[in-house]
């Protein structure tokens, strides 16, 4: 009796043993990669291969805010991803971790708990751009928009955003100048005010790093007084050529505030011409440029414009606060080449460096 019973339980044993082994072997199947190649649905946008992934087969796959994770299996299942939606719907059972919407990068082959890992993980598939020094807010949008980060339209709204503009203390419209040119990392669709924030959250750090903590520093100045200073680097980094030369033409720029003298800046007249009046760069500027009836126009109104006029990098920045003290008003292009400028105390001298440096243009073209 007792022999037939341990034999009972051993066969019981066996069989359990079996079933498991069985079970165990079908979840190892299910959760391996499929037999064949994945087939991305040319209909679906959210599914495609990743033209970047050399070398091994990569697919870019969109999870889109409030997708649940039925919904994610049967689109990974329907596209030959993973082998069995079943097994990944117990996964989910098991693990309650939240799939995090957004743009991920698949390396296959690769198990469904590897996969499954990535997307709960958030390590979003990251584009890298460079935004670059003395661009505009509407140009910032363009590249962002290019690159796929987020629409123009909705980084230009959360730049103007009221509420935004007051967290950062700053006096104007929009962020115009208060978003720092650099390499940045964004997932793809990535909220326009995150990408504010991030860009924003770099400008006040790097000015900080300029500044250093000394007394009269960006961190001591009212906002008017900060504005002031970023319209001023504004506009140098949108003269200078030579980095050296850049808080020498802060100075020339604050001696004509001094003396209520107009700055008289090309590239205020050129930011009217493109951001305001929404025409071409243009090649020069004439007269009938220079005399166009605007508030950012400094040939026709004294004093500094209204805002920034474009976004300054660390150079301009710091000659911003550290102009050069010179007893020059003038500065001209006499060097193209270089990028270098001659300054000069008087109009006069101004005038005949300019007729100097057609002159030398003149010979060298063989005139």
């Amino acid at each position: 009796m007792a022999r037939k019973f341990i034999r009972t339980i051993c066969a019981l044993l066996g069989t359990a043993l079996a079933l498991a082994a069985l079970a165990l072997g079908l979840l190892i199947y299910c959760n391996g990669p499929p037999d064949k190649p994945p087939v991305i649905p040319p209909d679906d946008p959210t599914l495609r291969l990743d033209e970047s992934g050399a070398g091994t087969l990569s697919i870019r796959l969109e999870l889109r805010p409030g997708e649940s994770v039925r919904s994610a299996g049967q689109r990974l299942h329907s596209a030959g991803i993973i082998r069995n939606r079943y097994f990944w719907d117990l996964l989910s059972y098991v693990d309650k971790g939240v799939l995090k919407a957004g743009t991920y990068r698949l390396s296959l082959p690769a198990t469904q708990m590897e996969i499954r890992s990535l997307l709960v993980s958030g390590k979003q598939l990251l584009v890298r751009l460079t935004v670059p020094e003395g661009v505009t807010l509407k140009k910032t949008a363009q590249i962002l928009a290019a690159a796929g980060i987020c629409e123009e339209a909705d980084f230009l709204d959360a730049a103007a955003d009221t509420e935004t503009l007051a967290g950062y203390r700053v006096p104007g419209t929009t962020l115009e100048g208060y978003l720092y040119p650099d390499t940045y990392l964004f997932p793809e669709s990535y909220p326009a005010a995150l990408v504010v924030k991030t860009m924003a959250d770099t400008f006040f750090k790097r000015l900080a790093e300029i500044q250093g903590d000394v007394e009269g520093s960006a961190l001591t100045l009212s906002p008017t007084e900060l504005n002031n200073r970023v319209i001023m680097a504004s506009i140098v980094e949108r003269e200078y050529r030579v980095d050296e030369e850049a808080p020498l033409m802060a100075g020339v720029f604050y001696n004509r505030l001094r003396i209520g003298m107009a700055l008289q800046s090309c590239a205020t007249v050129e930011y009217v011409i493109t951001e305001i009046q929404g025409r071409p760069h243009p090649e020069r500027l004439f007269d009938r440029d220079t005399e166009i009836r605007n508030p950012y126009n400094t040939y026709m109104v004294p004093g500094l414009p209204p805002g920034p006029i474009s976004a300054p990098g660390a150079v301009a920045l710091h000659a911003a606060f550290n102009p050069v003290p010179s007893d020059y008003l003038y500065f001209r292009l006499v060097n193209p080449d270089e990028g270098r400028h001659y300054f000069s105390q008087t109009l006069d001298d101004h005038i005949r460096a300019g007729v100097l440096y057609v002159k030398a243009r003149n010979k060298a073209g063989g005139h």
